[in-house]
Order: C-alpha cells, then structure tokens, then sequence
C-alpha cells in the first residue's frame, strides 16, 4: 500500500497526519554505535575478525532508523489510523463513535522539546497510542473536538410524531403480550 493511499476514500477528510521524531530512533542508533565501537576496539587489540561484529551494530542502527520511518499516524474526519512495520505491515483504523477518551503525556525532556504520547481509549478494545509525536497537547485537542463535533453531528431518524407512533406500537405490544 502506498502511502497515500493507505486510507480508504471512507475514511474522510485527513485532519491530521504524522509519525515519530527521529529521536526515537537515537536509542537504537546509540546502541549500534557503542556495538561498532567496541567491535573495532574488539578487532585492533585481540582479532581483527571481531570487526564482523560491527556490522551487527549497524543493522541495530539502520533497523532503528527503519522501524521509525516505517510508523505513521493519521487522524481524518471518521476515524483514527496507525500503520506500522518494516517487513511486515499492520494498519489499524478506529471509528471515532468508537473512542471513549484521549489523554496525552510528556516526560521531562518530551516538555522541553515538544513531544509526547497521545493515548486514545477505545470501546471494545487496545487504546492506541501515538508515540513520539511533536505538539500531542494540540493532537488530543484535534480528537478532542472531532469526537465531539461528530456527537453533535448525529441525529435521531424521523420526525417526533413518527417516534410517538413507534411508541403506541410498542405500548400495544406490550398490552398484547401481558
């Protein structure tokens, strides 16, 4: 699936789309590098054959670098999505009717540059998580006011007499029924 076309036209209107900061791969990127180190180190005092293990740190880097490329969030006007995968893909998309609550949450060094985790609950199942993500405070904010633009958009089928009708019908079945 390309990625533009990894939503279906059903899925609305795109509000809002983004992924991880790079520096979610800087742990994965600094333990290759420590690898690479140690491997060269490894190469010039004992064996140069220990070199090979360098390449182990590189894979740790690259596959890093990858899995974060690889992760992408999408919020439109009908639903929440989040893909994600190097080799293999999953996508997953949540209705709005379906989310029951957002919060988001930052650490220490996430409020001093900016990013954070937005965290949305959802009915029947796992909360979805965008992690990483630059400005989460204005993220839930944009769930937020979906969620609630969608409850109000919703309306009850029919006409106030038709719904009175609907209830004498029921009232006489309940009669028949005792």
């Amino acid at each position: 699936v390309t990625a533009e076309g990894w939503f279906q036209e059903e899925a609305g209107t795109l509000v809002w789309d983004g992924g991880p900061r790079w520096a979610a791969a800087s742990d994965g990127i600094a333990a290759g590098g420590v690898l690479v180190a140690v491997a060269v180190a490894a190469a010039l005092l004992v064996d140069p054959r220990l070199a090979a293990g360098s390449l182990l740190g590189v894979g740790i880097a690259v596959w890093q670098v990858m899995r974060v490329r690889h992760t992408s969030y999408r919020v439109t006007s009908r639903a929440i999505w989040h893909k994600q995968g190097v080799v293999g893909r999953t996508v997953r998309r949540v209705g709005l009717p379906q989310v029951q609550n957002t919060a988001y949450s930052q650490s220490v060094t996430g409020s001093m540059f900016g990013y954070g985790t937005v965290t949305v609950e959802v009915a029947g199942g796992r909360d979805l998580k965008f992690r990483r993500i630059d400005d989460p405070e204005t993220v839930r904010r944009t769930v937020t006011d979906l969620i609630e633009d969608s409850d109000t958009d919703r309306e009850l089928p029919g006409s106030p007499e038709q719904w009175r009708d609907v209830l004498s019908v029921i009232r006489d079945l309940n009669t028949a029924i005792d």
